[in-house]
Formats: structure tokens, C-alpha cells, sequence
């Protein structure tokens, strides 16, 4: 474990450069952090380092904890990550964890975590990380002991995979297998039946009023019981919304209004993102969804294709939507679907001229801004961190991935399960992932033009008006390693969403494996990692301690693997702050690759 300062291309500084092609960033102290692996002297040159403090081989102690921390070394020759992509049998009945170390007493609910937990069907593979079928985890921490459960969703996609012995429903990477007691001519007329979407929610869980859904990214989405782990429920969003499907990530007001994103056909059958509101639980107890709501349409740059959505941003008054240059070939999806039988990957391109645009709408009025026209340089992005308002400006922080190749063409399960050498190869042509922070002025007047509108004074981040209304947006980068990224974010979400903050935690992926858990201070690039060896960590989540004022007085839950231990899987409590350990709970079994979750007191 360590601390370190990390950060972006220094103001000013030209694209191809000396120094950047050297690969030196800017740090947290005003120095240099190498993007490669250089020698201690060249650090210390580019750190313009003057401590008498020699490190071993020559290297100062403070630019060394700097640099040494802010990237992963650890290498996986033994190819132990591959056992979080395995299939594993749901439990019967809850497993009791052996507790080492001392769990805070008032840690007293459940982690509810969702992954793909069965990797073939019928002796034939599912190809992608998302293909794989739905599987909830629950430790369950009450009175000073720790239990592990894990129960299989019962959605359409597993109860018929399993009932035929096959894949039935299409899957993200995975084509439907086709009924073998059906002869060419009938198979043939059930393509034309119409697409059959998914409801295999792998990817989040989280309440909507007193009630809790297991969700993926279509239309449908399930109410699950958190306690038993009993699937309850589909609910189909169509029938309530104007969406095609919506995010596994919404945003919620403290009352439990829940805000999502999804496309949808607007003007002239030409495609376009509507936000939609859930209203918190009713008096009545009627069902909230039932009166959902379209709150504002924002429009799509591209009038059949619109872009891939994942996440989105909210501050105390406005939606923050990126609109990346990935994108969904609606005419591709309806057609090569129907005839052939193709997956929703198949359905995906990258548009490598029109950058990645960022669309502004208000809150509480809910109109899109459309005389704000925001527009920079392409990339990927998934995972929104925070966004918050401040002097005129709406800051943006994001987890992304440089250029306009799909991220997700690099995560099929054969590349992730091949060996530690080539899945670095892999990952040296993938996207290279970045955390960086964009600032959108508020306030534009017309003869600002070539200026940069930004003048908040703790950012280097720039807004350039041109000729064409259009406004130039150039991040800060928060966080850069090669081929390391900081995904997964979480923040202290109940005290700072929406609003200015200092911490951030996330999965640390070491060419695409999860090796490490990250915190980074977004206002010092000062980073914290815990790591242990052979050890395959899952999203951090935050939880606050009760009535704490501090943004970091909390723990982190972590579910762990660690293949080849005695008791390979455990939970990880983290105190927040400093990433100690303050306990883990290990259990006598294996867990797959979890994505995301949530903690329910």
C-alpha cells in the first residue's frame, strides 16, 4: 500500500510533442510522472527533484512513493484471474465466513452484488464478459458474524436456457442457438417473429421505492427479494415509458426520486435520449413505476444511430449527457438481427469523425440547452464519477477510454482467459484509459470567441468558443498509467453527489484484470492503492460511517478472489481513509466477477 500524486498533459503542451511522446504527465507537485517505465535518474530529471533524500539506485523517497504507487506492477503469469470467468452452482442455503480482524459494529446490512455467474449453456461457450447469465451475492453482516449467499436470477433468459439446455435468448456477444428439433423452414419464420430482448440483469441492482430490481441495460428489468434472493418479478419499462431501455446506473434524490437515460424514436422517427423520473415510494403504495415519467428529451447526433449509454451526470440542477462516438446501427440491429440472427455487438460501429459531444439540459425546468453546443476530441466512456456546479461552471469528472475503438470489442471471455502474456498484448491495441475532468461554462457570450472560458482557478481544464457556436472542451487528467485503468468509481455518494468533492474510489484494472483497489483525491491527484498478491478485487463500494461529517469517514466493501488460498473468496472491509484493512470474511468457495451493487443497511 501506498500514496501518490499522478496527472494529465501539463497546459499548454503541444500533441506529439517531446515530452509527450517521451510519455511524461504532469503530477500532483508540479513535477512529472513518466507513463513509461524510465530510469530513477530520468524521473528525478523530469520531477526536477532537489531532495538530498536518496532512494536505492539513486531516487529521491518522496518522487519514488509518487511513482512507485500510481500504476500496478504486479504481473499474473499464473493466469489465477481466470477463475473469476468460471462457472460456479448457486448455494442452498447461506455459507458462514471466518472473520479475521474486527468488522465495525455498526456495519450491520447487506452487499447485494450482480455478475454473470454461468459462462456455458449445453456444452456451448458464451462469448462475452456480459453474456454471462444473471447470479446475486449476498454477505450478509448482522451481530459480529459474516454469511455468504449467491441464488441465480429466474429470468426468461436462464429458465428457458436451462429448460432446452441451450441459448434461447440472444446475448450481448452470444447469438441465440437455434432449436435443433426445428427444421429450416421454421426456423427460418421465427427470426421473422420479431426480436426477443434480454432480461438477463447482470450488470446492478438498486431500489426503486420499497422495492428492489435487478437490471441490465434493455427494457426489462426484475424485482428480486433482497433478503431471500427470490426472483419476484419482470417488469417490461415500455409499458410505462417512451424507452427503448434505460442505464444500470440511474441517479437518486434523497427523497428516492430516481432519474435514468435511455433513447427512444422522438420527431420524424429519428432517434433521441430521454431522461425519465420514478417517483419516490407512494403513501398509497402504489407501484412507482406506474408513474414514471418522461422529464426531457435531448437529441441524437445521428438520426438512425444513436450512441452507446451506460451512464450519466446530475448536479443539483442540471443532466450532464455524453454523447460518445460509439454507436448503435439501428438499421444493422433491426435487419442482420432478423435474417441471421446477429448479437447486439454486431450491431455497434464507431464513428471516427464526429468526436464525443456533451449535451446540457436543466433540472427543475427541464429544457435542453441546446445553444450550448459541447464538443471534444473522441472517447469511450462508461462510468460517470461526479458532476457538480460551481461559479458558472458545471465540472465533469469521467472514467475514459481515448479514441473511438469500442472498449467492449476487447472483452470477450477468450481474450480475458488467455494467457497473462497475451492478455497484456491484448490490451496494448485497446483504448488507453484516463480519468479526466471537463469544465462546461454556463455563461457564454459570443465575443469570448478563441478565448478559454474558464476561470476556475484549481483546473486546467479549457472551453474554447469558435467561429461556430461550437465550445472546445480540453480535460484535466486526473489519472493516466499505461494500460491501468481507474474504473468502476465510487464516491460518498449521499453527502457529495451532485456537488463538489475531493474523493473517489475504483477498481484498479491491470490490462482489463482487477488487481487493486484505487482512491484518488480529484483536488491533489494524490492516490491510495490497496493490493495483495494473486488477489482479484471487485468495485469498491463507499459506505459512511452513521453520522460521520467527513467525505472519507467510511468504509469500502470489496468482494475479493484469491484463487489457490484455502478460502478463496472473501468479503474485504476497508477503512476509507487510509485503504487499511480493517477485516475480511472468507469463505470456502470461489466467486465470480461481480460488476456492480449496492449496500442496504
Amino acid at each position: 500500500m501506498g500514496k501518490g500524486g499522478i496527472g494529465g498533459r501539463k497546459a499548454g503542451w503541444k500533441r506529439g510533442g517531446e515530452n509527450e511522446r517521451k510519455g511524461w504527465m504532469r503530477g500532483a507537485e508540479g513535477g512529472r510522472v513518466p507513463s513509461f517505465h524510465p530510469s530513477p535518474q530520468e524521473i528525478c530529471v523530469q520531477f526536477k527533484c532537489k531532495s538530498e533524500s536518496l532512494y536505492a539506485g539513486g531516487l529521491c523517497v518522496s518522487v519514488w512513493k509518487a511513482y512507485s504507487s500510481m500504476v500496478s506492477r504486479v504481473e499474473h503469469p499464473a493466469g489465477g484471474y481466470r477463475k473469476i470467468f468460471e462457472t460456479v452452482e448457486e448455494l442452498d442455503e447461506p455459507m458462514p465466513a471466518s472473520i479475521t480482524g474486527v468488522i465495525p459494529s455498526w456495519l450491520g446490512g447487506s452487499l447485494l452484488r450482480m455478475g454473470p455467474g454461468l459462462f456455458e449453456v449445453g456444452g456451448e461457450p458464451l462469448y462475452h464478459l456480459f453474456d454471462g447469465q444473471a447470479l446475486m451475492h449476498k454477505f450478509d453482516l448482522k451481530g459480529g458474524q459474516v454469511t455468504y449467499y449467491r441464488k441465480f436470477i429466474r429470468t426468461d433468459a436462464y429458465v428457458r436456457a436451462m429448460t432446452e439446455n441451450r441459448v434461447v435468448i440472444t446475448e450481448f456477444g452470444t447469438a441465440a442457438y437455434p432449436d435443433p428439433c426445428k427444421n429450416i423452414f421454421s426456423r427460418f419464420f421465427t427470426y421473422f417473429r420479431g426480436i426477443e430482448v434480454t432480461d438477463n440483469c447482470l450488470v446492478n441492482i438498486y431500489p426503486i421505492g420499497e422495492d428492489f430490481y435487478a437490471v441490465t441495460e434493455t427494457n426489462y428489468i426484475t424485482k428480486v427479494d433482497p433478503d431471500s434472493l427470490e426472483t419476484l418479478k419482470k417488469v417490461d419499462l415500455c409499458k410505462y415509458l417512451s424507452v427503448n431501455g434505460v442505464t444500470a446506473h440511474p441517479h437518486t434524490d434523497a427523497d428516492g426520486t430516481v432519474y435514468n437515460i435511455g433513447n427512444c424514436f422522438g420527431k420524424n422517427m429519428s432517434l433521441a435520449y430521454n431522461i425519465v423520473k420514478i417517483p419516490p415510494a407512494q403513501r398509497d403504495k402504489s407501484d412507482p413505476i406506474e408513474k414514471s415519467q418522461v422529464v426531457v428529451q435531448l437529441p441524437s447526433s445521428e438520426r438512425l444511430k444513436p450512441s452507446y449509454v451506460h451512464s450519466f451526470g446530475m448536479t443539483d440542477n442540471y443532466f450532464v449527457f455524453v454523447e460518445q462516438p460509439v454507436k448503435i446501427n439501428l438499421l444493422k440491429f433491426l435487419s442482420a438481427w432478423s435474417v441471421r440472427g446477429a448479437t447486439y455487438m454486431d450491431c455497434f460501429e464507431s464513428n471516427d469523425s464526429m468526436g464525443t459531444l456533451f449535451h446540457l439540459a436543466s433540472k427543475d425546468s427541464a429544457g435542453y440547452l441546446s445553444s450550448h453546443k459541447f464538443r471534444t476530441s473522441a472517447f469511450n466512456i462508461f462510468h460517470h464519477i461526479n458532476a457538480y456546479e460551481e461559479q458558472g461552471f458545471i465540472v465533469v469528472d469521467l472514467c475514459t477510454w481515448k479514441g473511438h475503438d469500442f472498449v467492449y470489442n476487447y472483452l470477450y471471455l477468450a481474450n480475458l482467459k488467455e494467457e497473462w502474456e497475451e492478455v497484456k498484448k491484448a490490451a496494448m491495441r485497446a483504448p488507453q484509459p484516463e480519468v479526466r475532468r471537463y469544465v462546461l461554462p454556463l455563461d457564454i457570450h459570443r465575443e469570448e470567441q478563441g478565448k478559454n472560458l474558464v476561470s476556475l482557478p484549481y483546473t486546467t481544464a479549457t472551453a474554447v468558443l469558435h467561429s461556430d457556436g461550437t465550445i472546445w472542451l480540453e480535460p484535466e487528467v486526473l489519472f493516466s498509467g499505461p494500460r491501468q485503468a481507474f474504473e468502476f468509481p465510487q464516491i460518498n455518494y449521499p453527502l457529495c453527489s451532485g456537488k463538489k468533492y475531493s474523493f473517489t474510489y475504483g477498481l484498479g484494472l491491470n490490462h482489463f484484470i482487477p488487481d487493486r483497489i484505487v482512491k484518488l483525491n480529484v483536488q491533489t491527484k494524490e492516490t491510495w492503492v490497496w493490493q495483495e498478491e494473486e488477489s482479484y478485487p471487485s468495485e469498491p463500494l463507499f459506505v459512511p460511517t452513521p453520522g460521520a461529517t467527513e467525505e472519507d469517514d467510511g468504509v469500502l466493501l470489496s468482494i475479493v478472489v484469491k484463487p489457490g488460498a484455502e478460502r478463496p473468496g472473501f468479503l474485504l472491509v476497508l477503512d476509507a481513509r487510509k485503504l487499511t484493512e480493517l477485516a475480511r470474511a472468507e469463505v470456502d468457495t470461489v466467486i465470480p466477477v461481480t460488476l456492480h451493487g449496492m449496500y442496504k443497511p
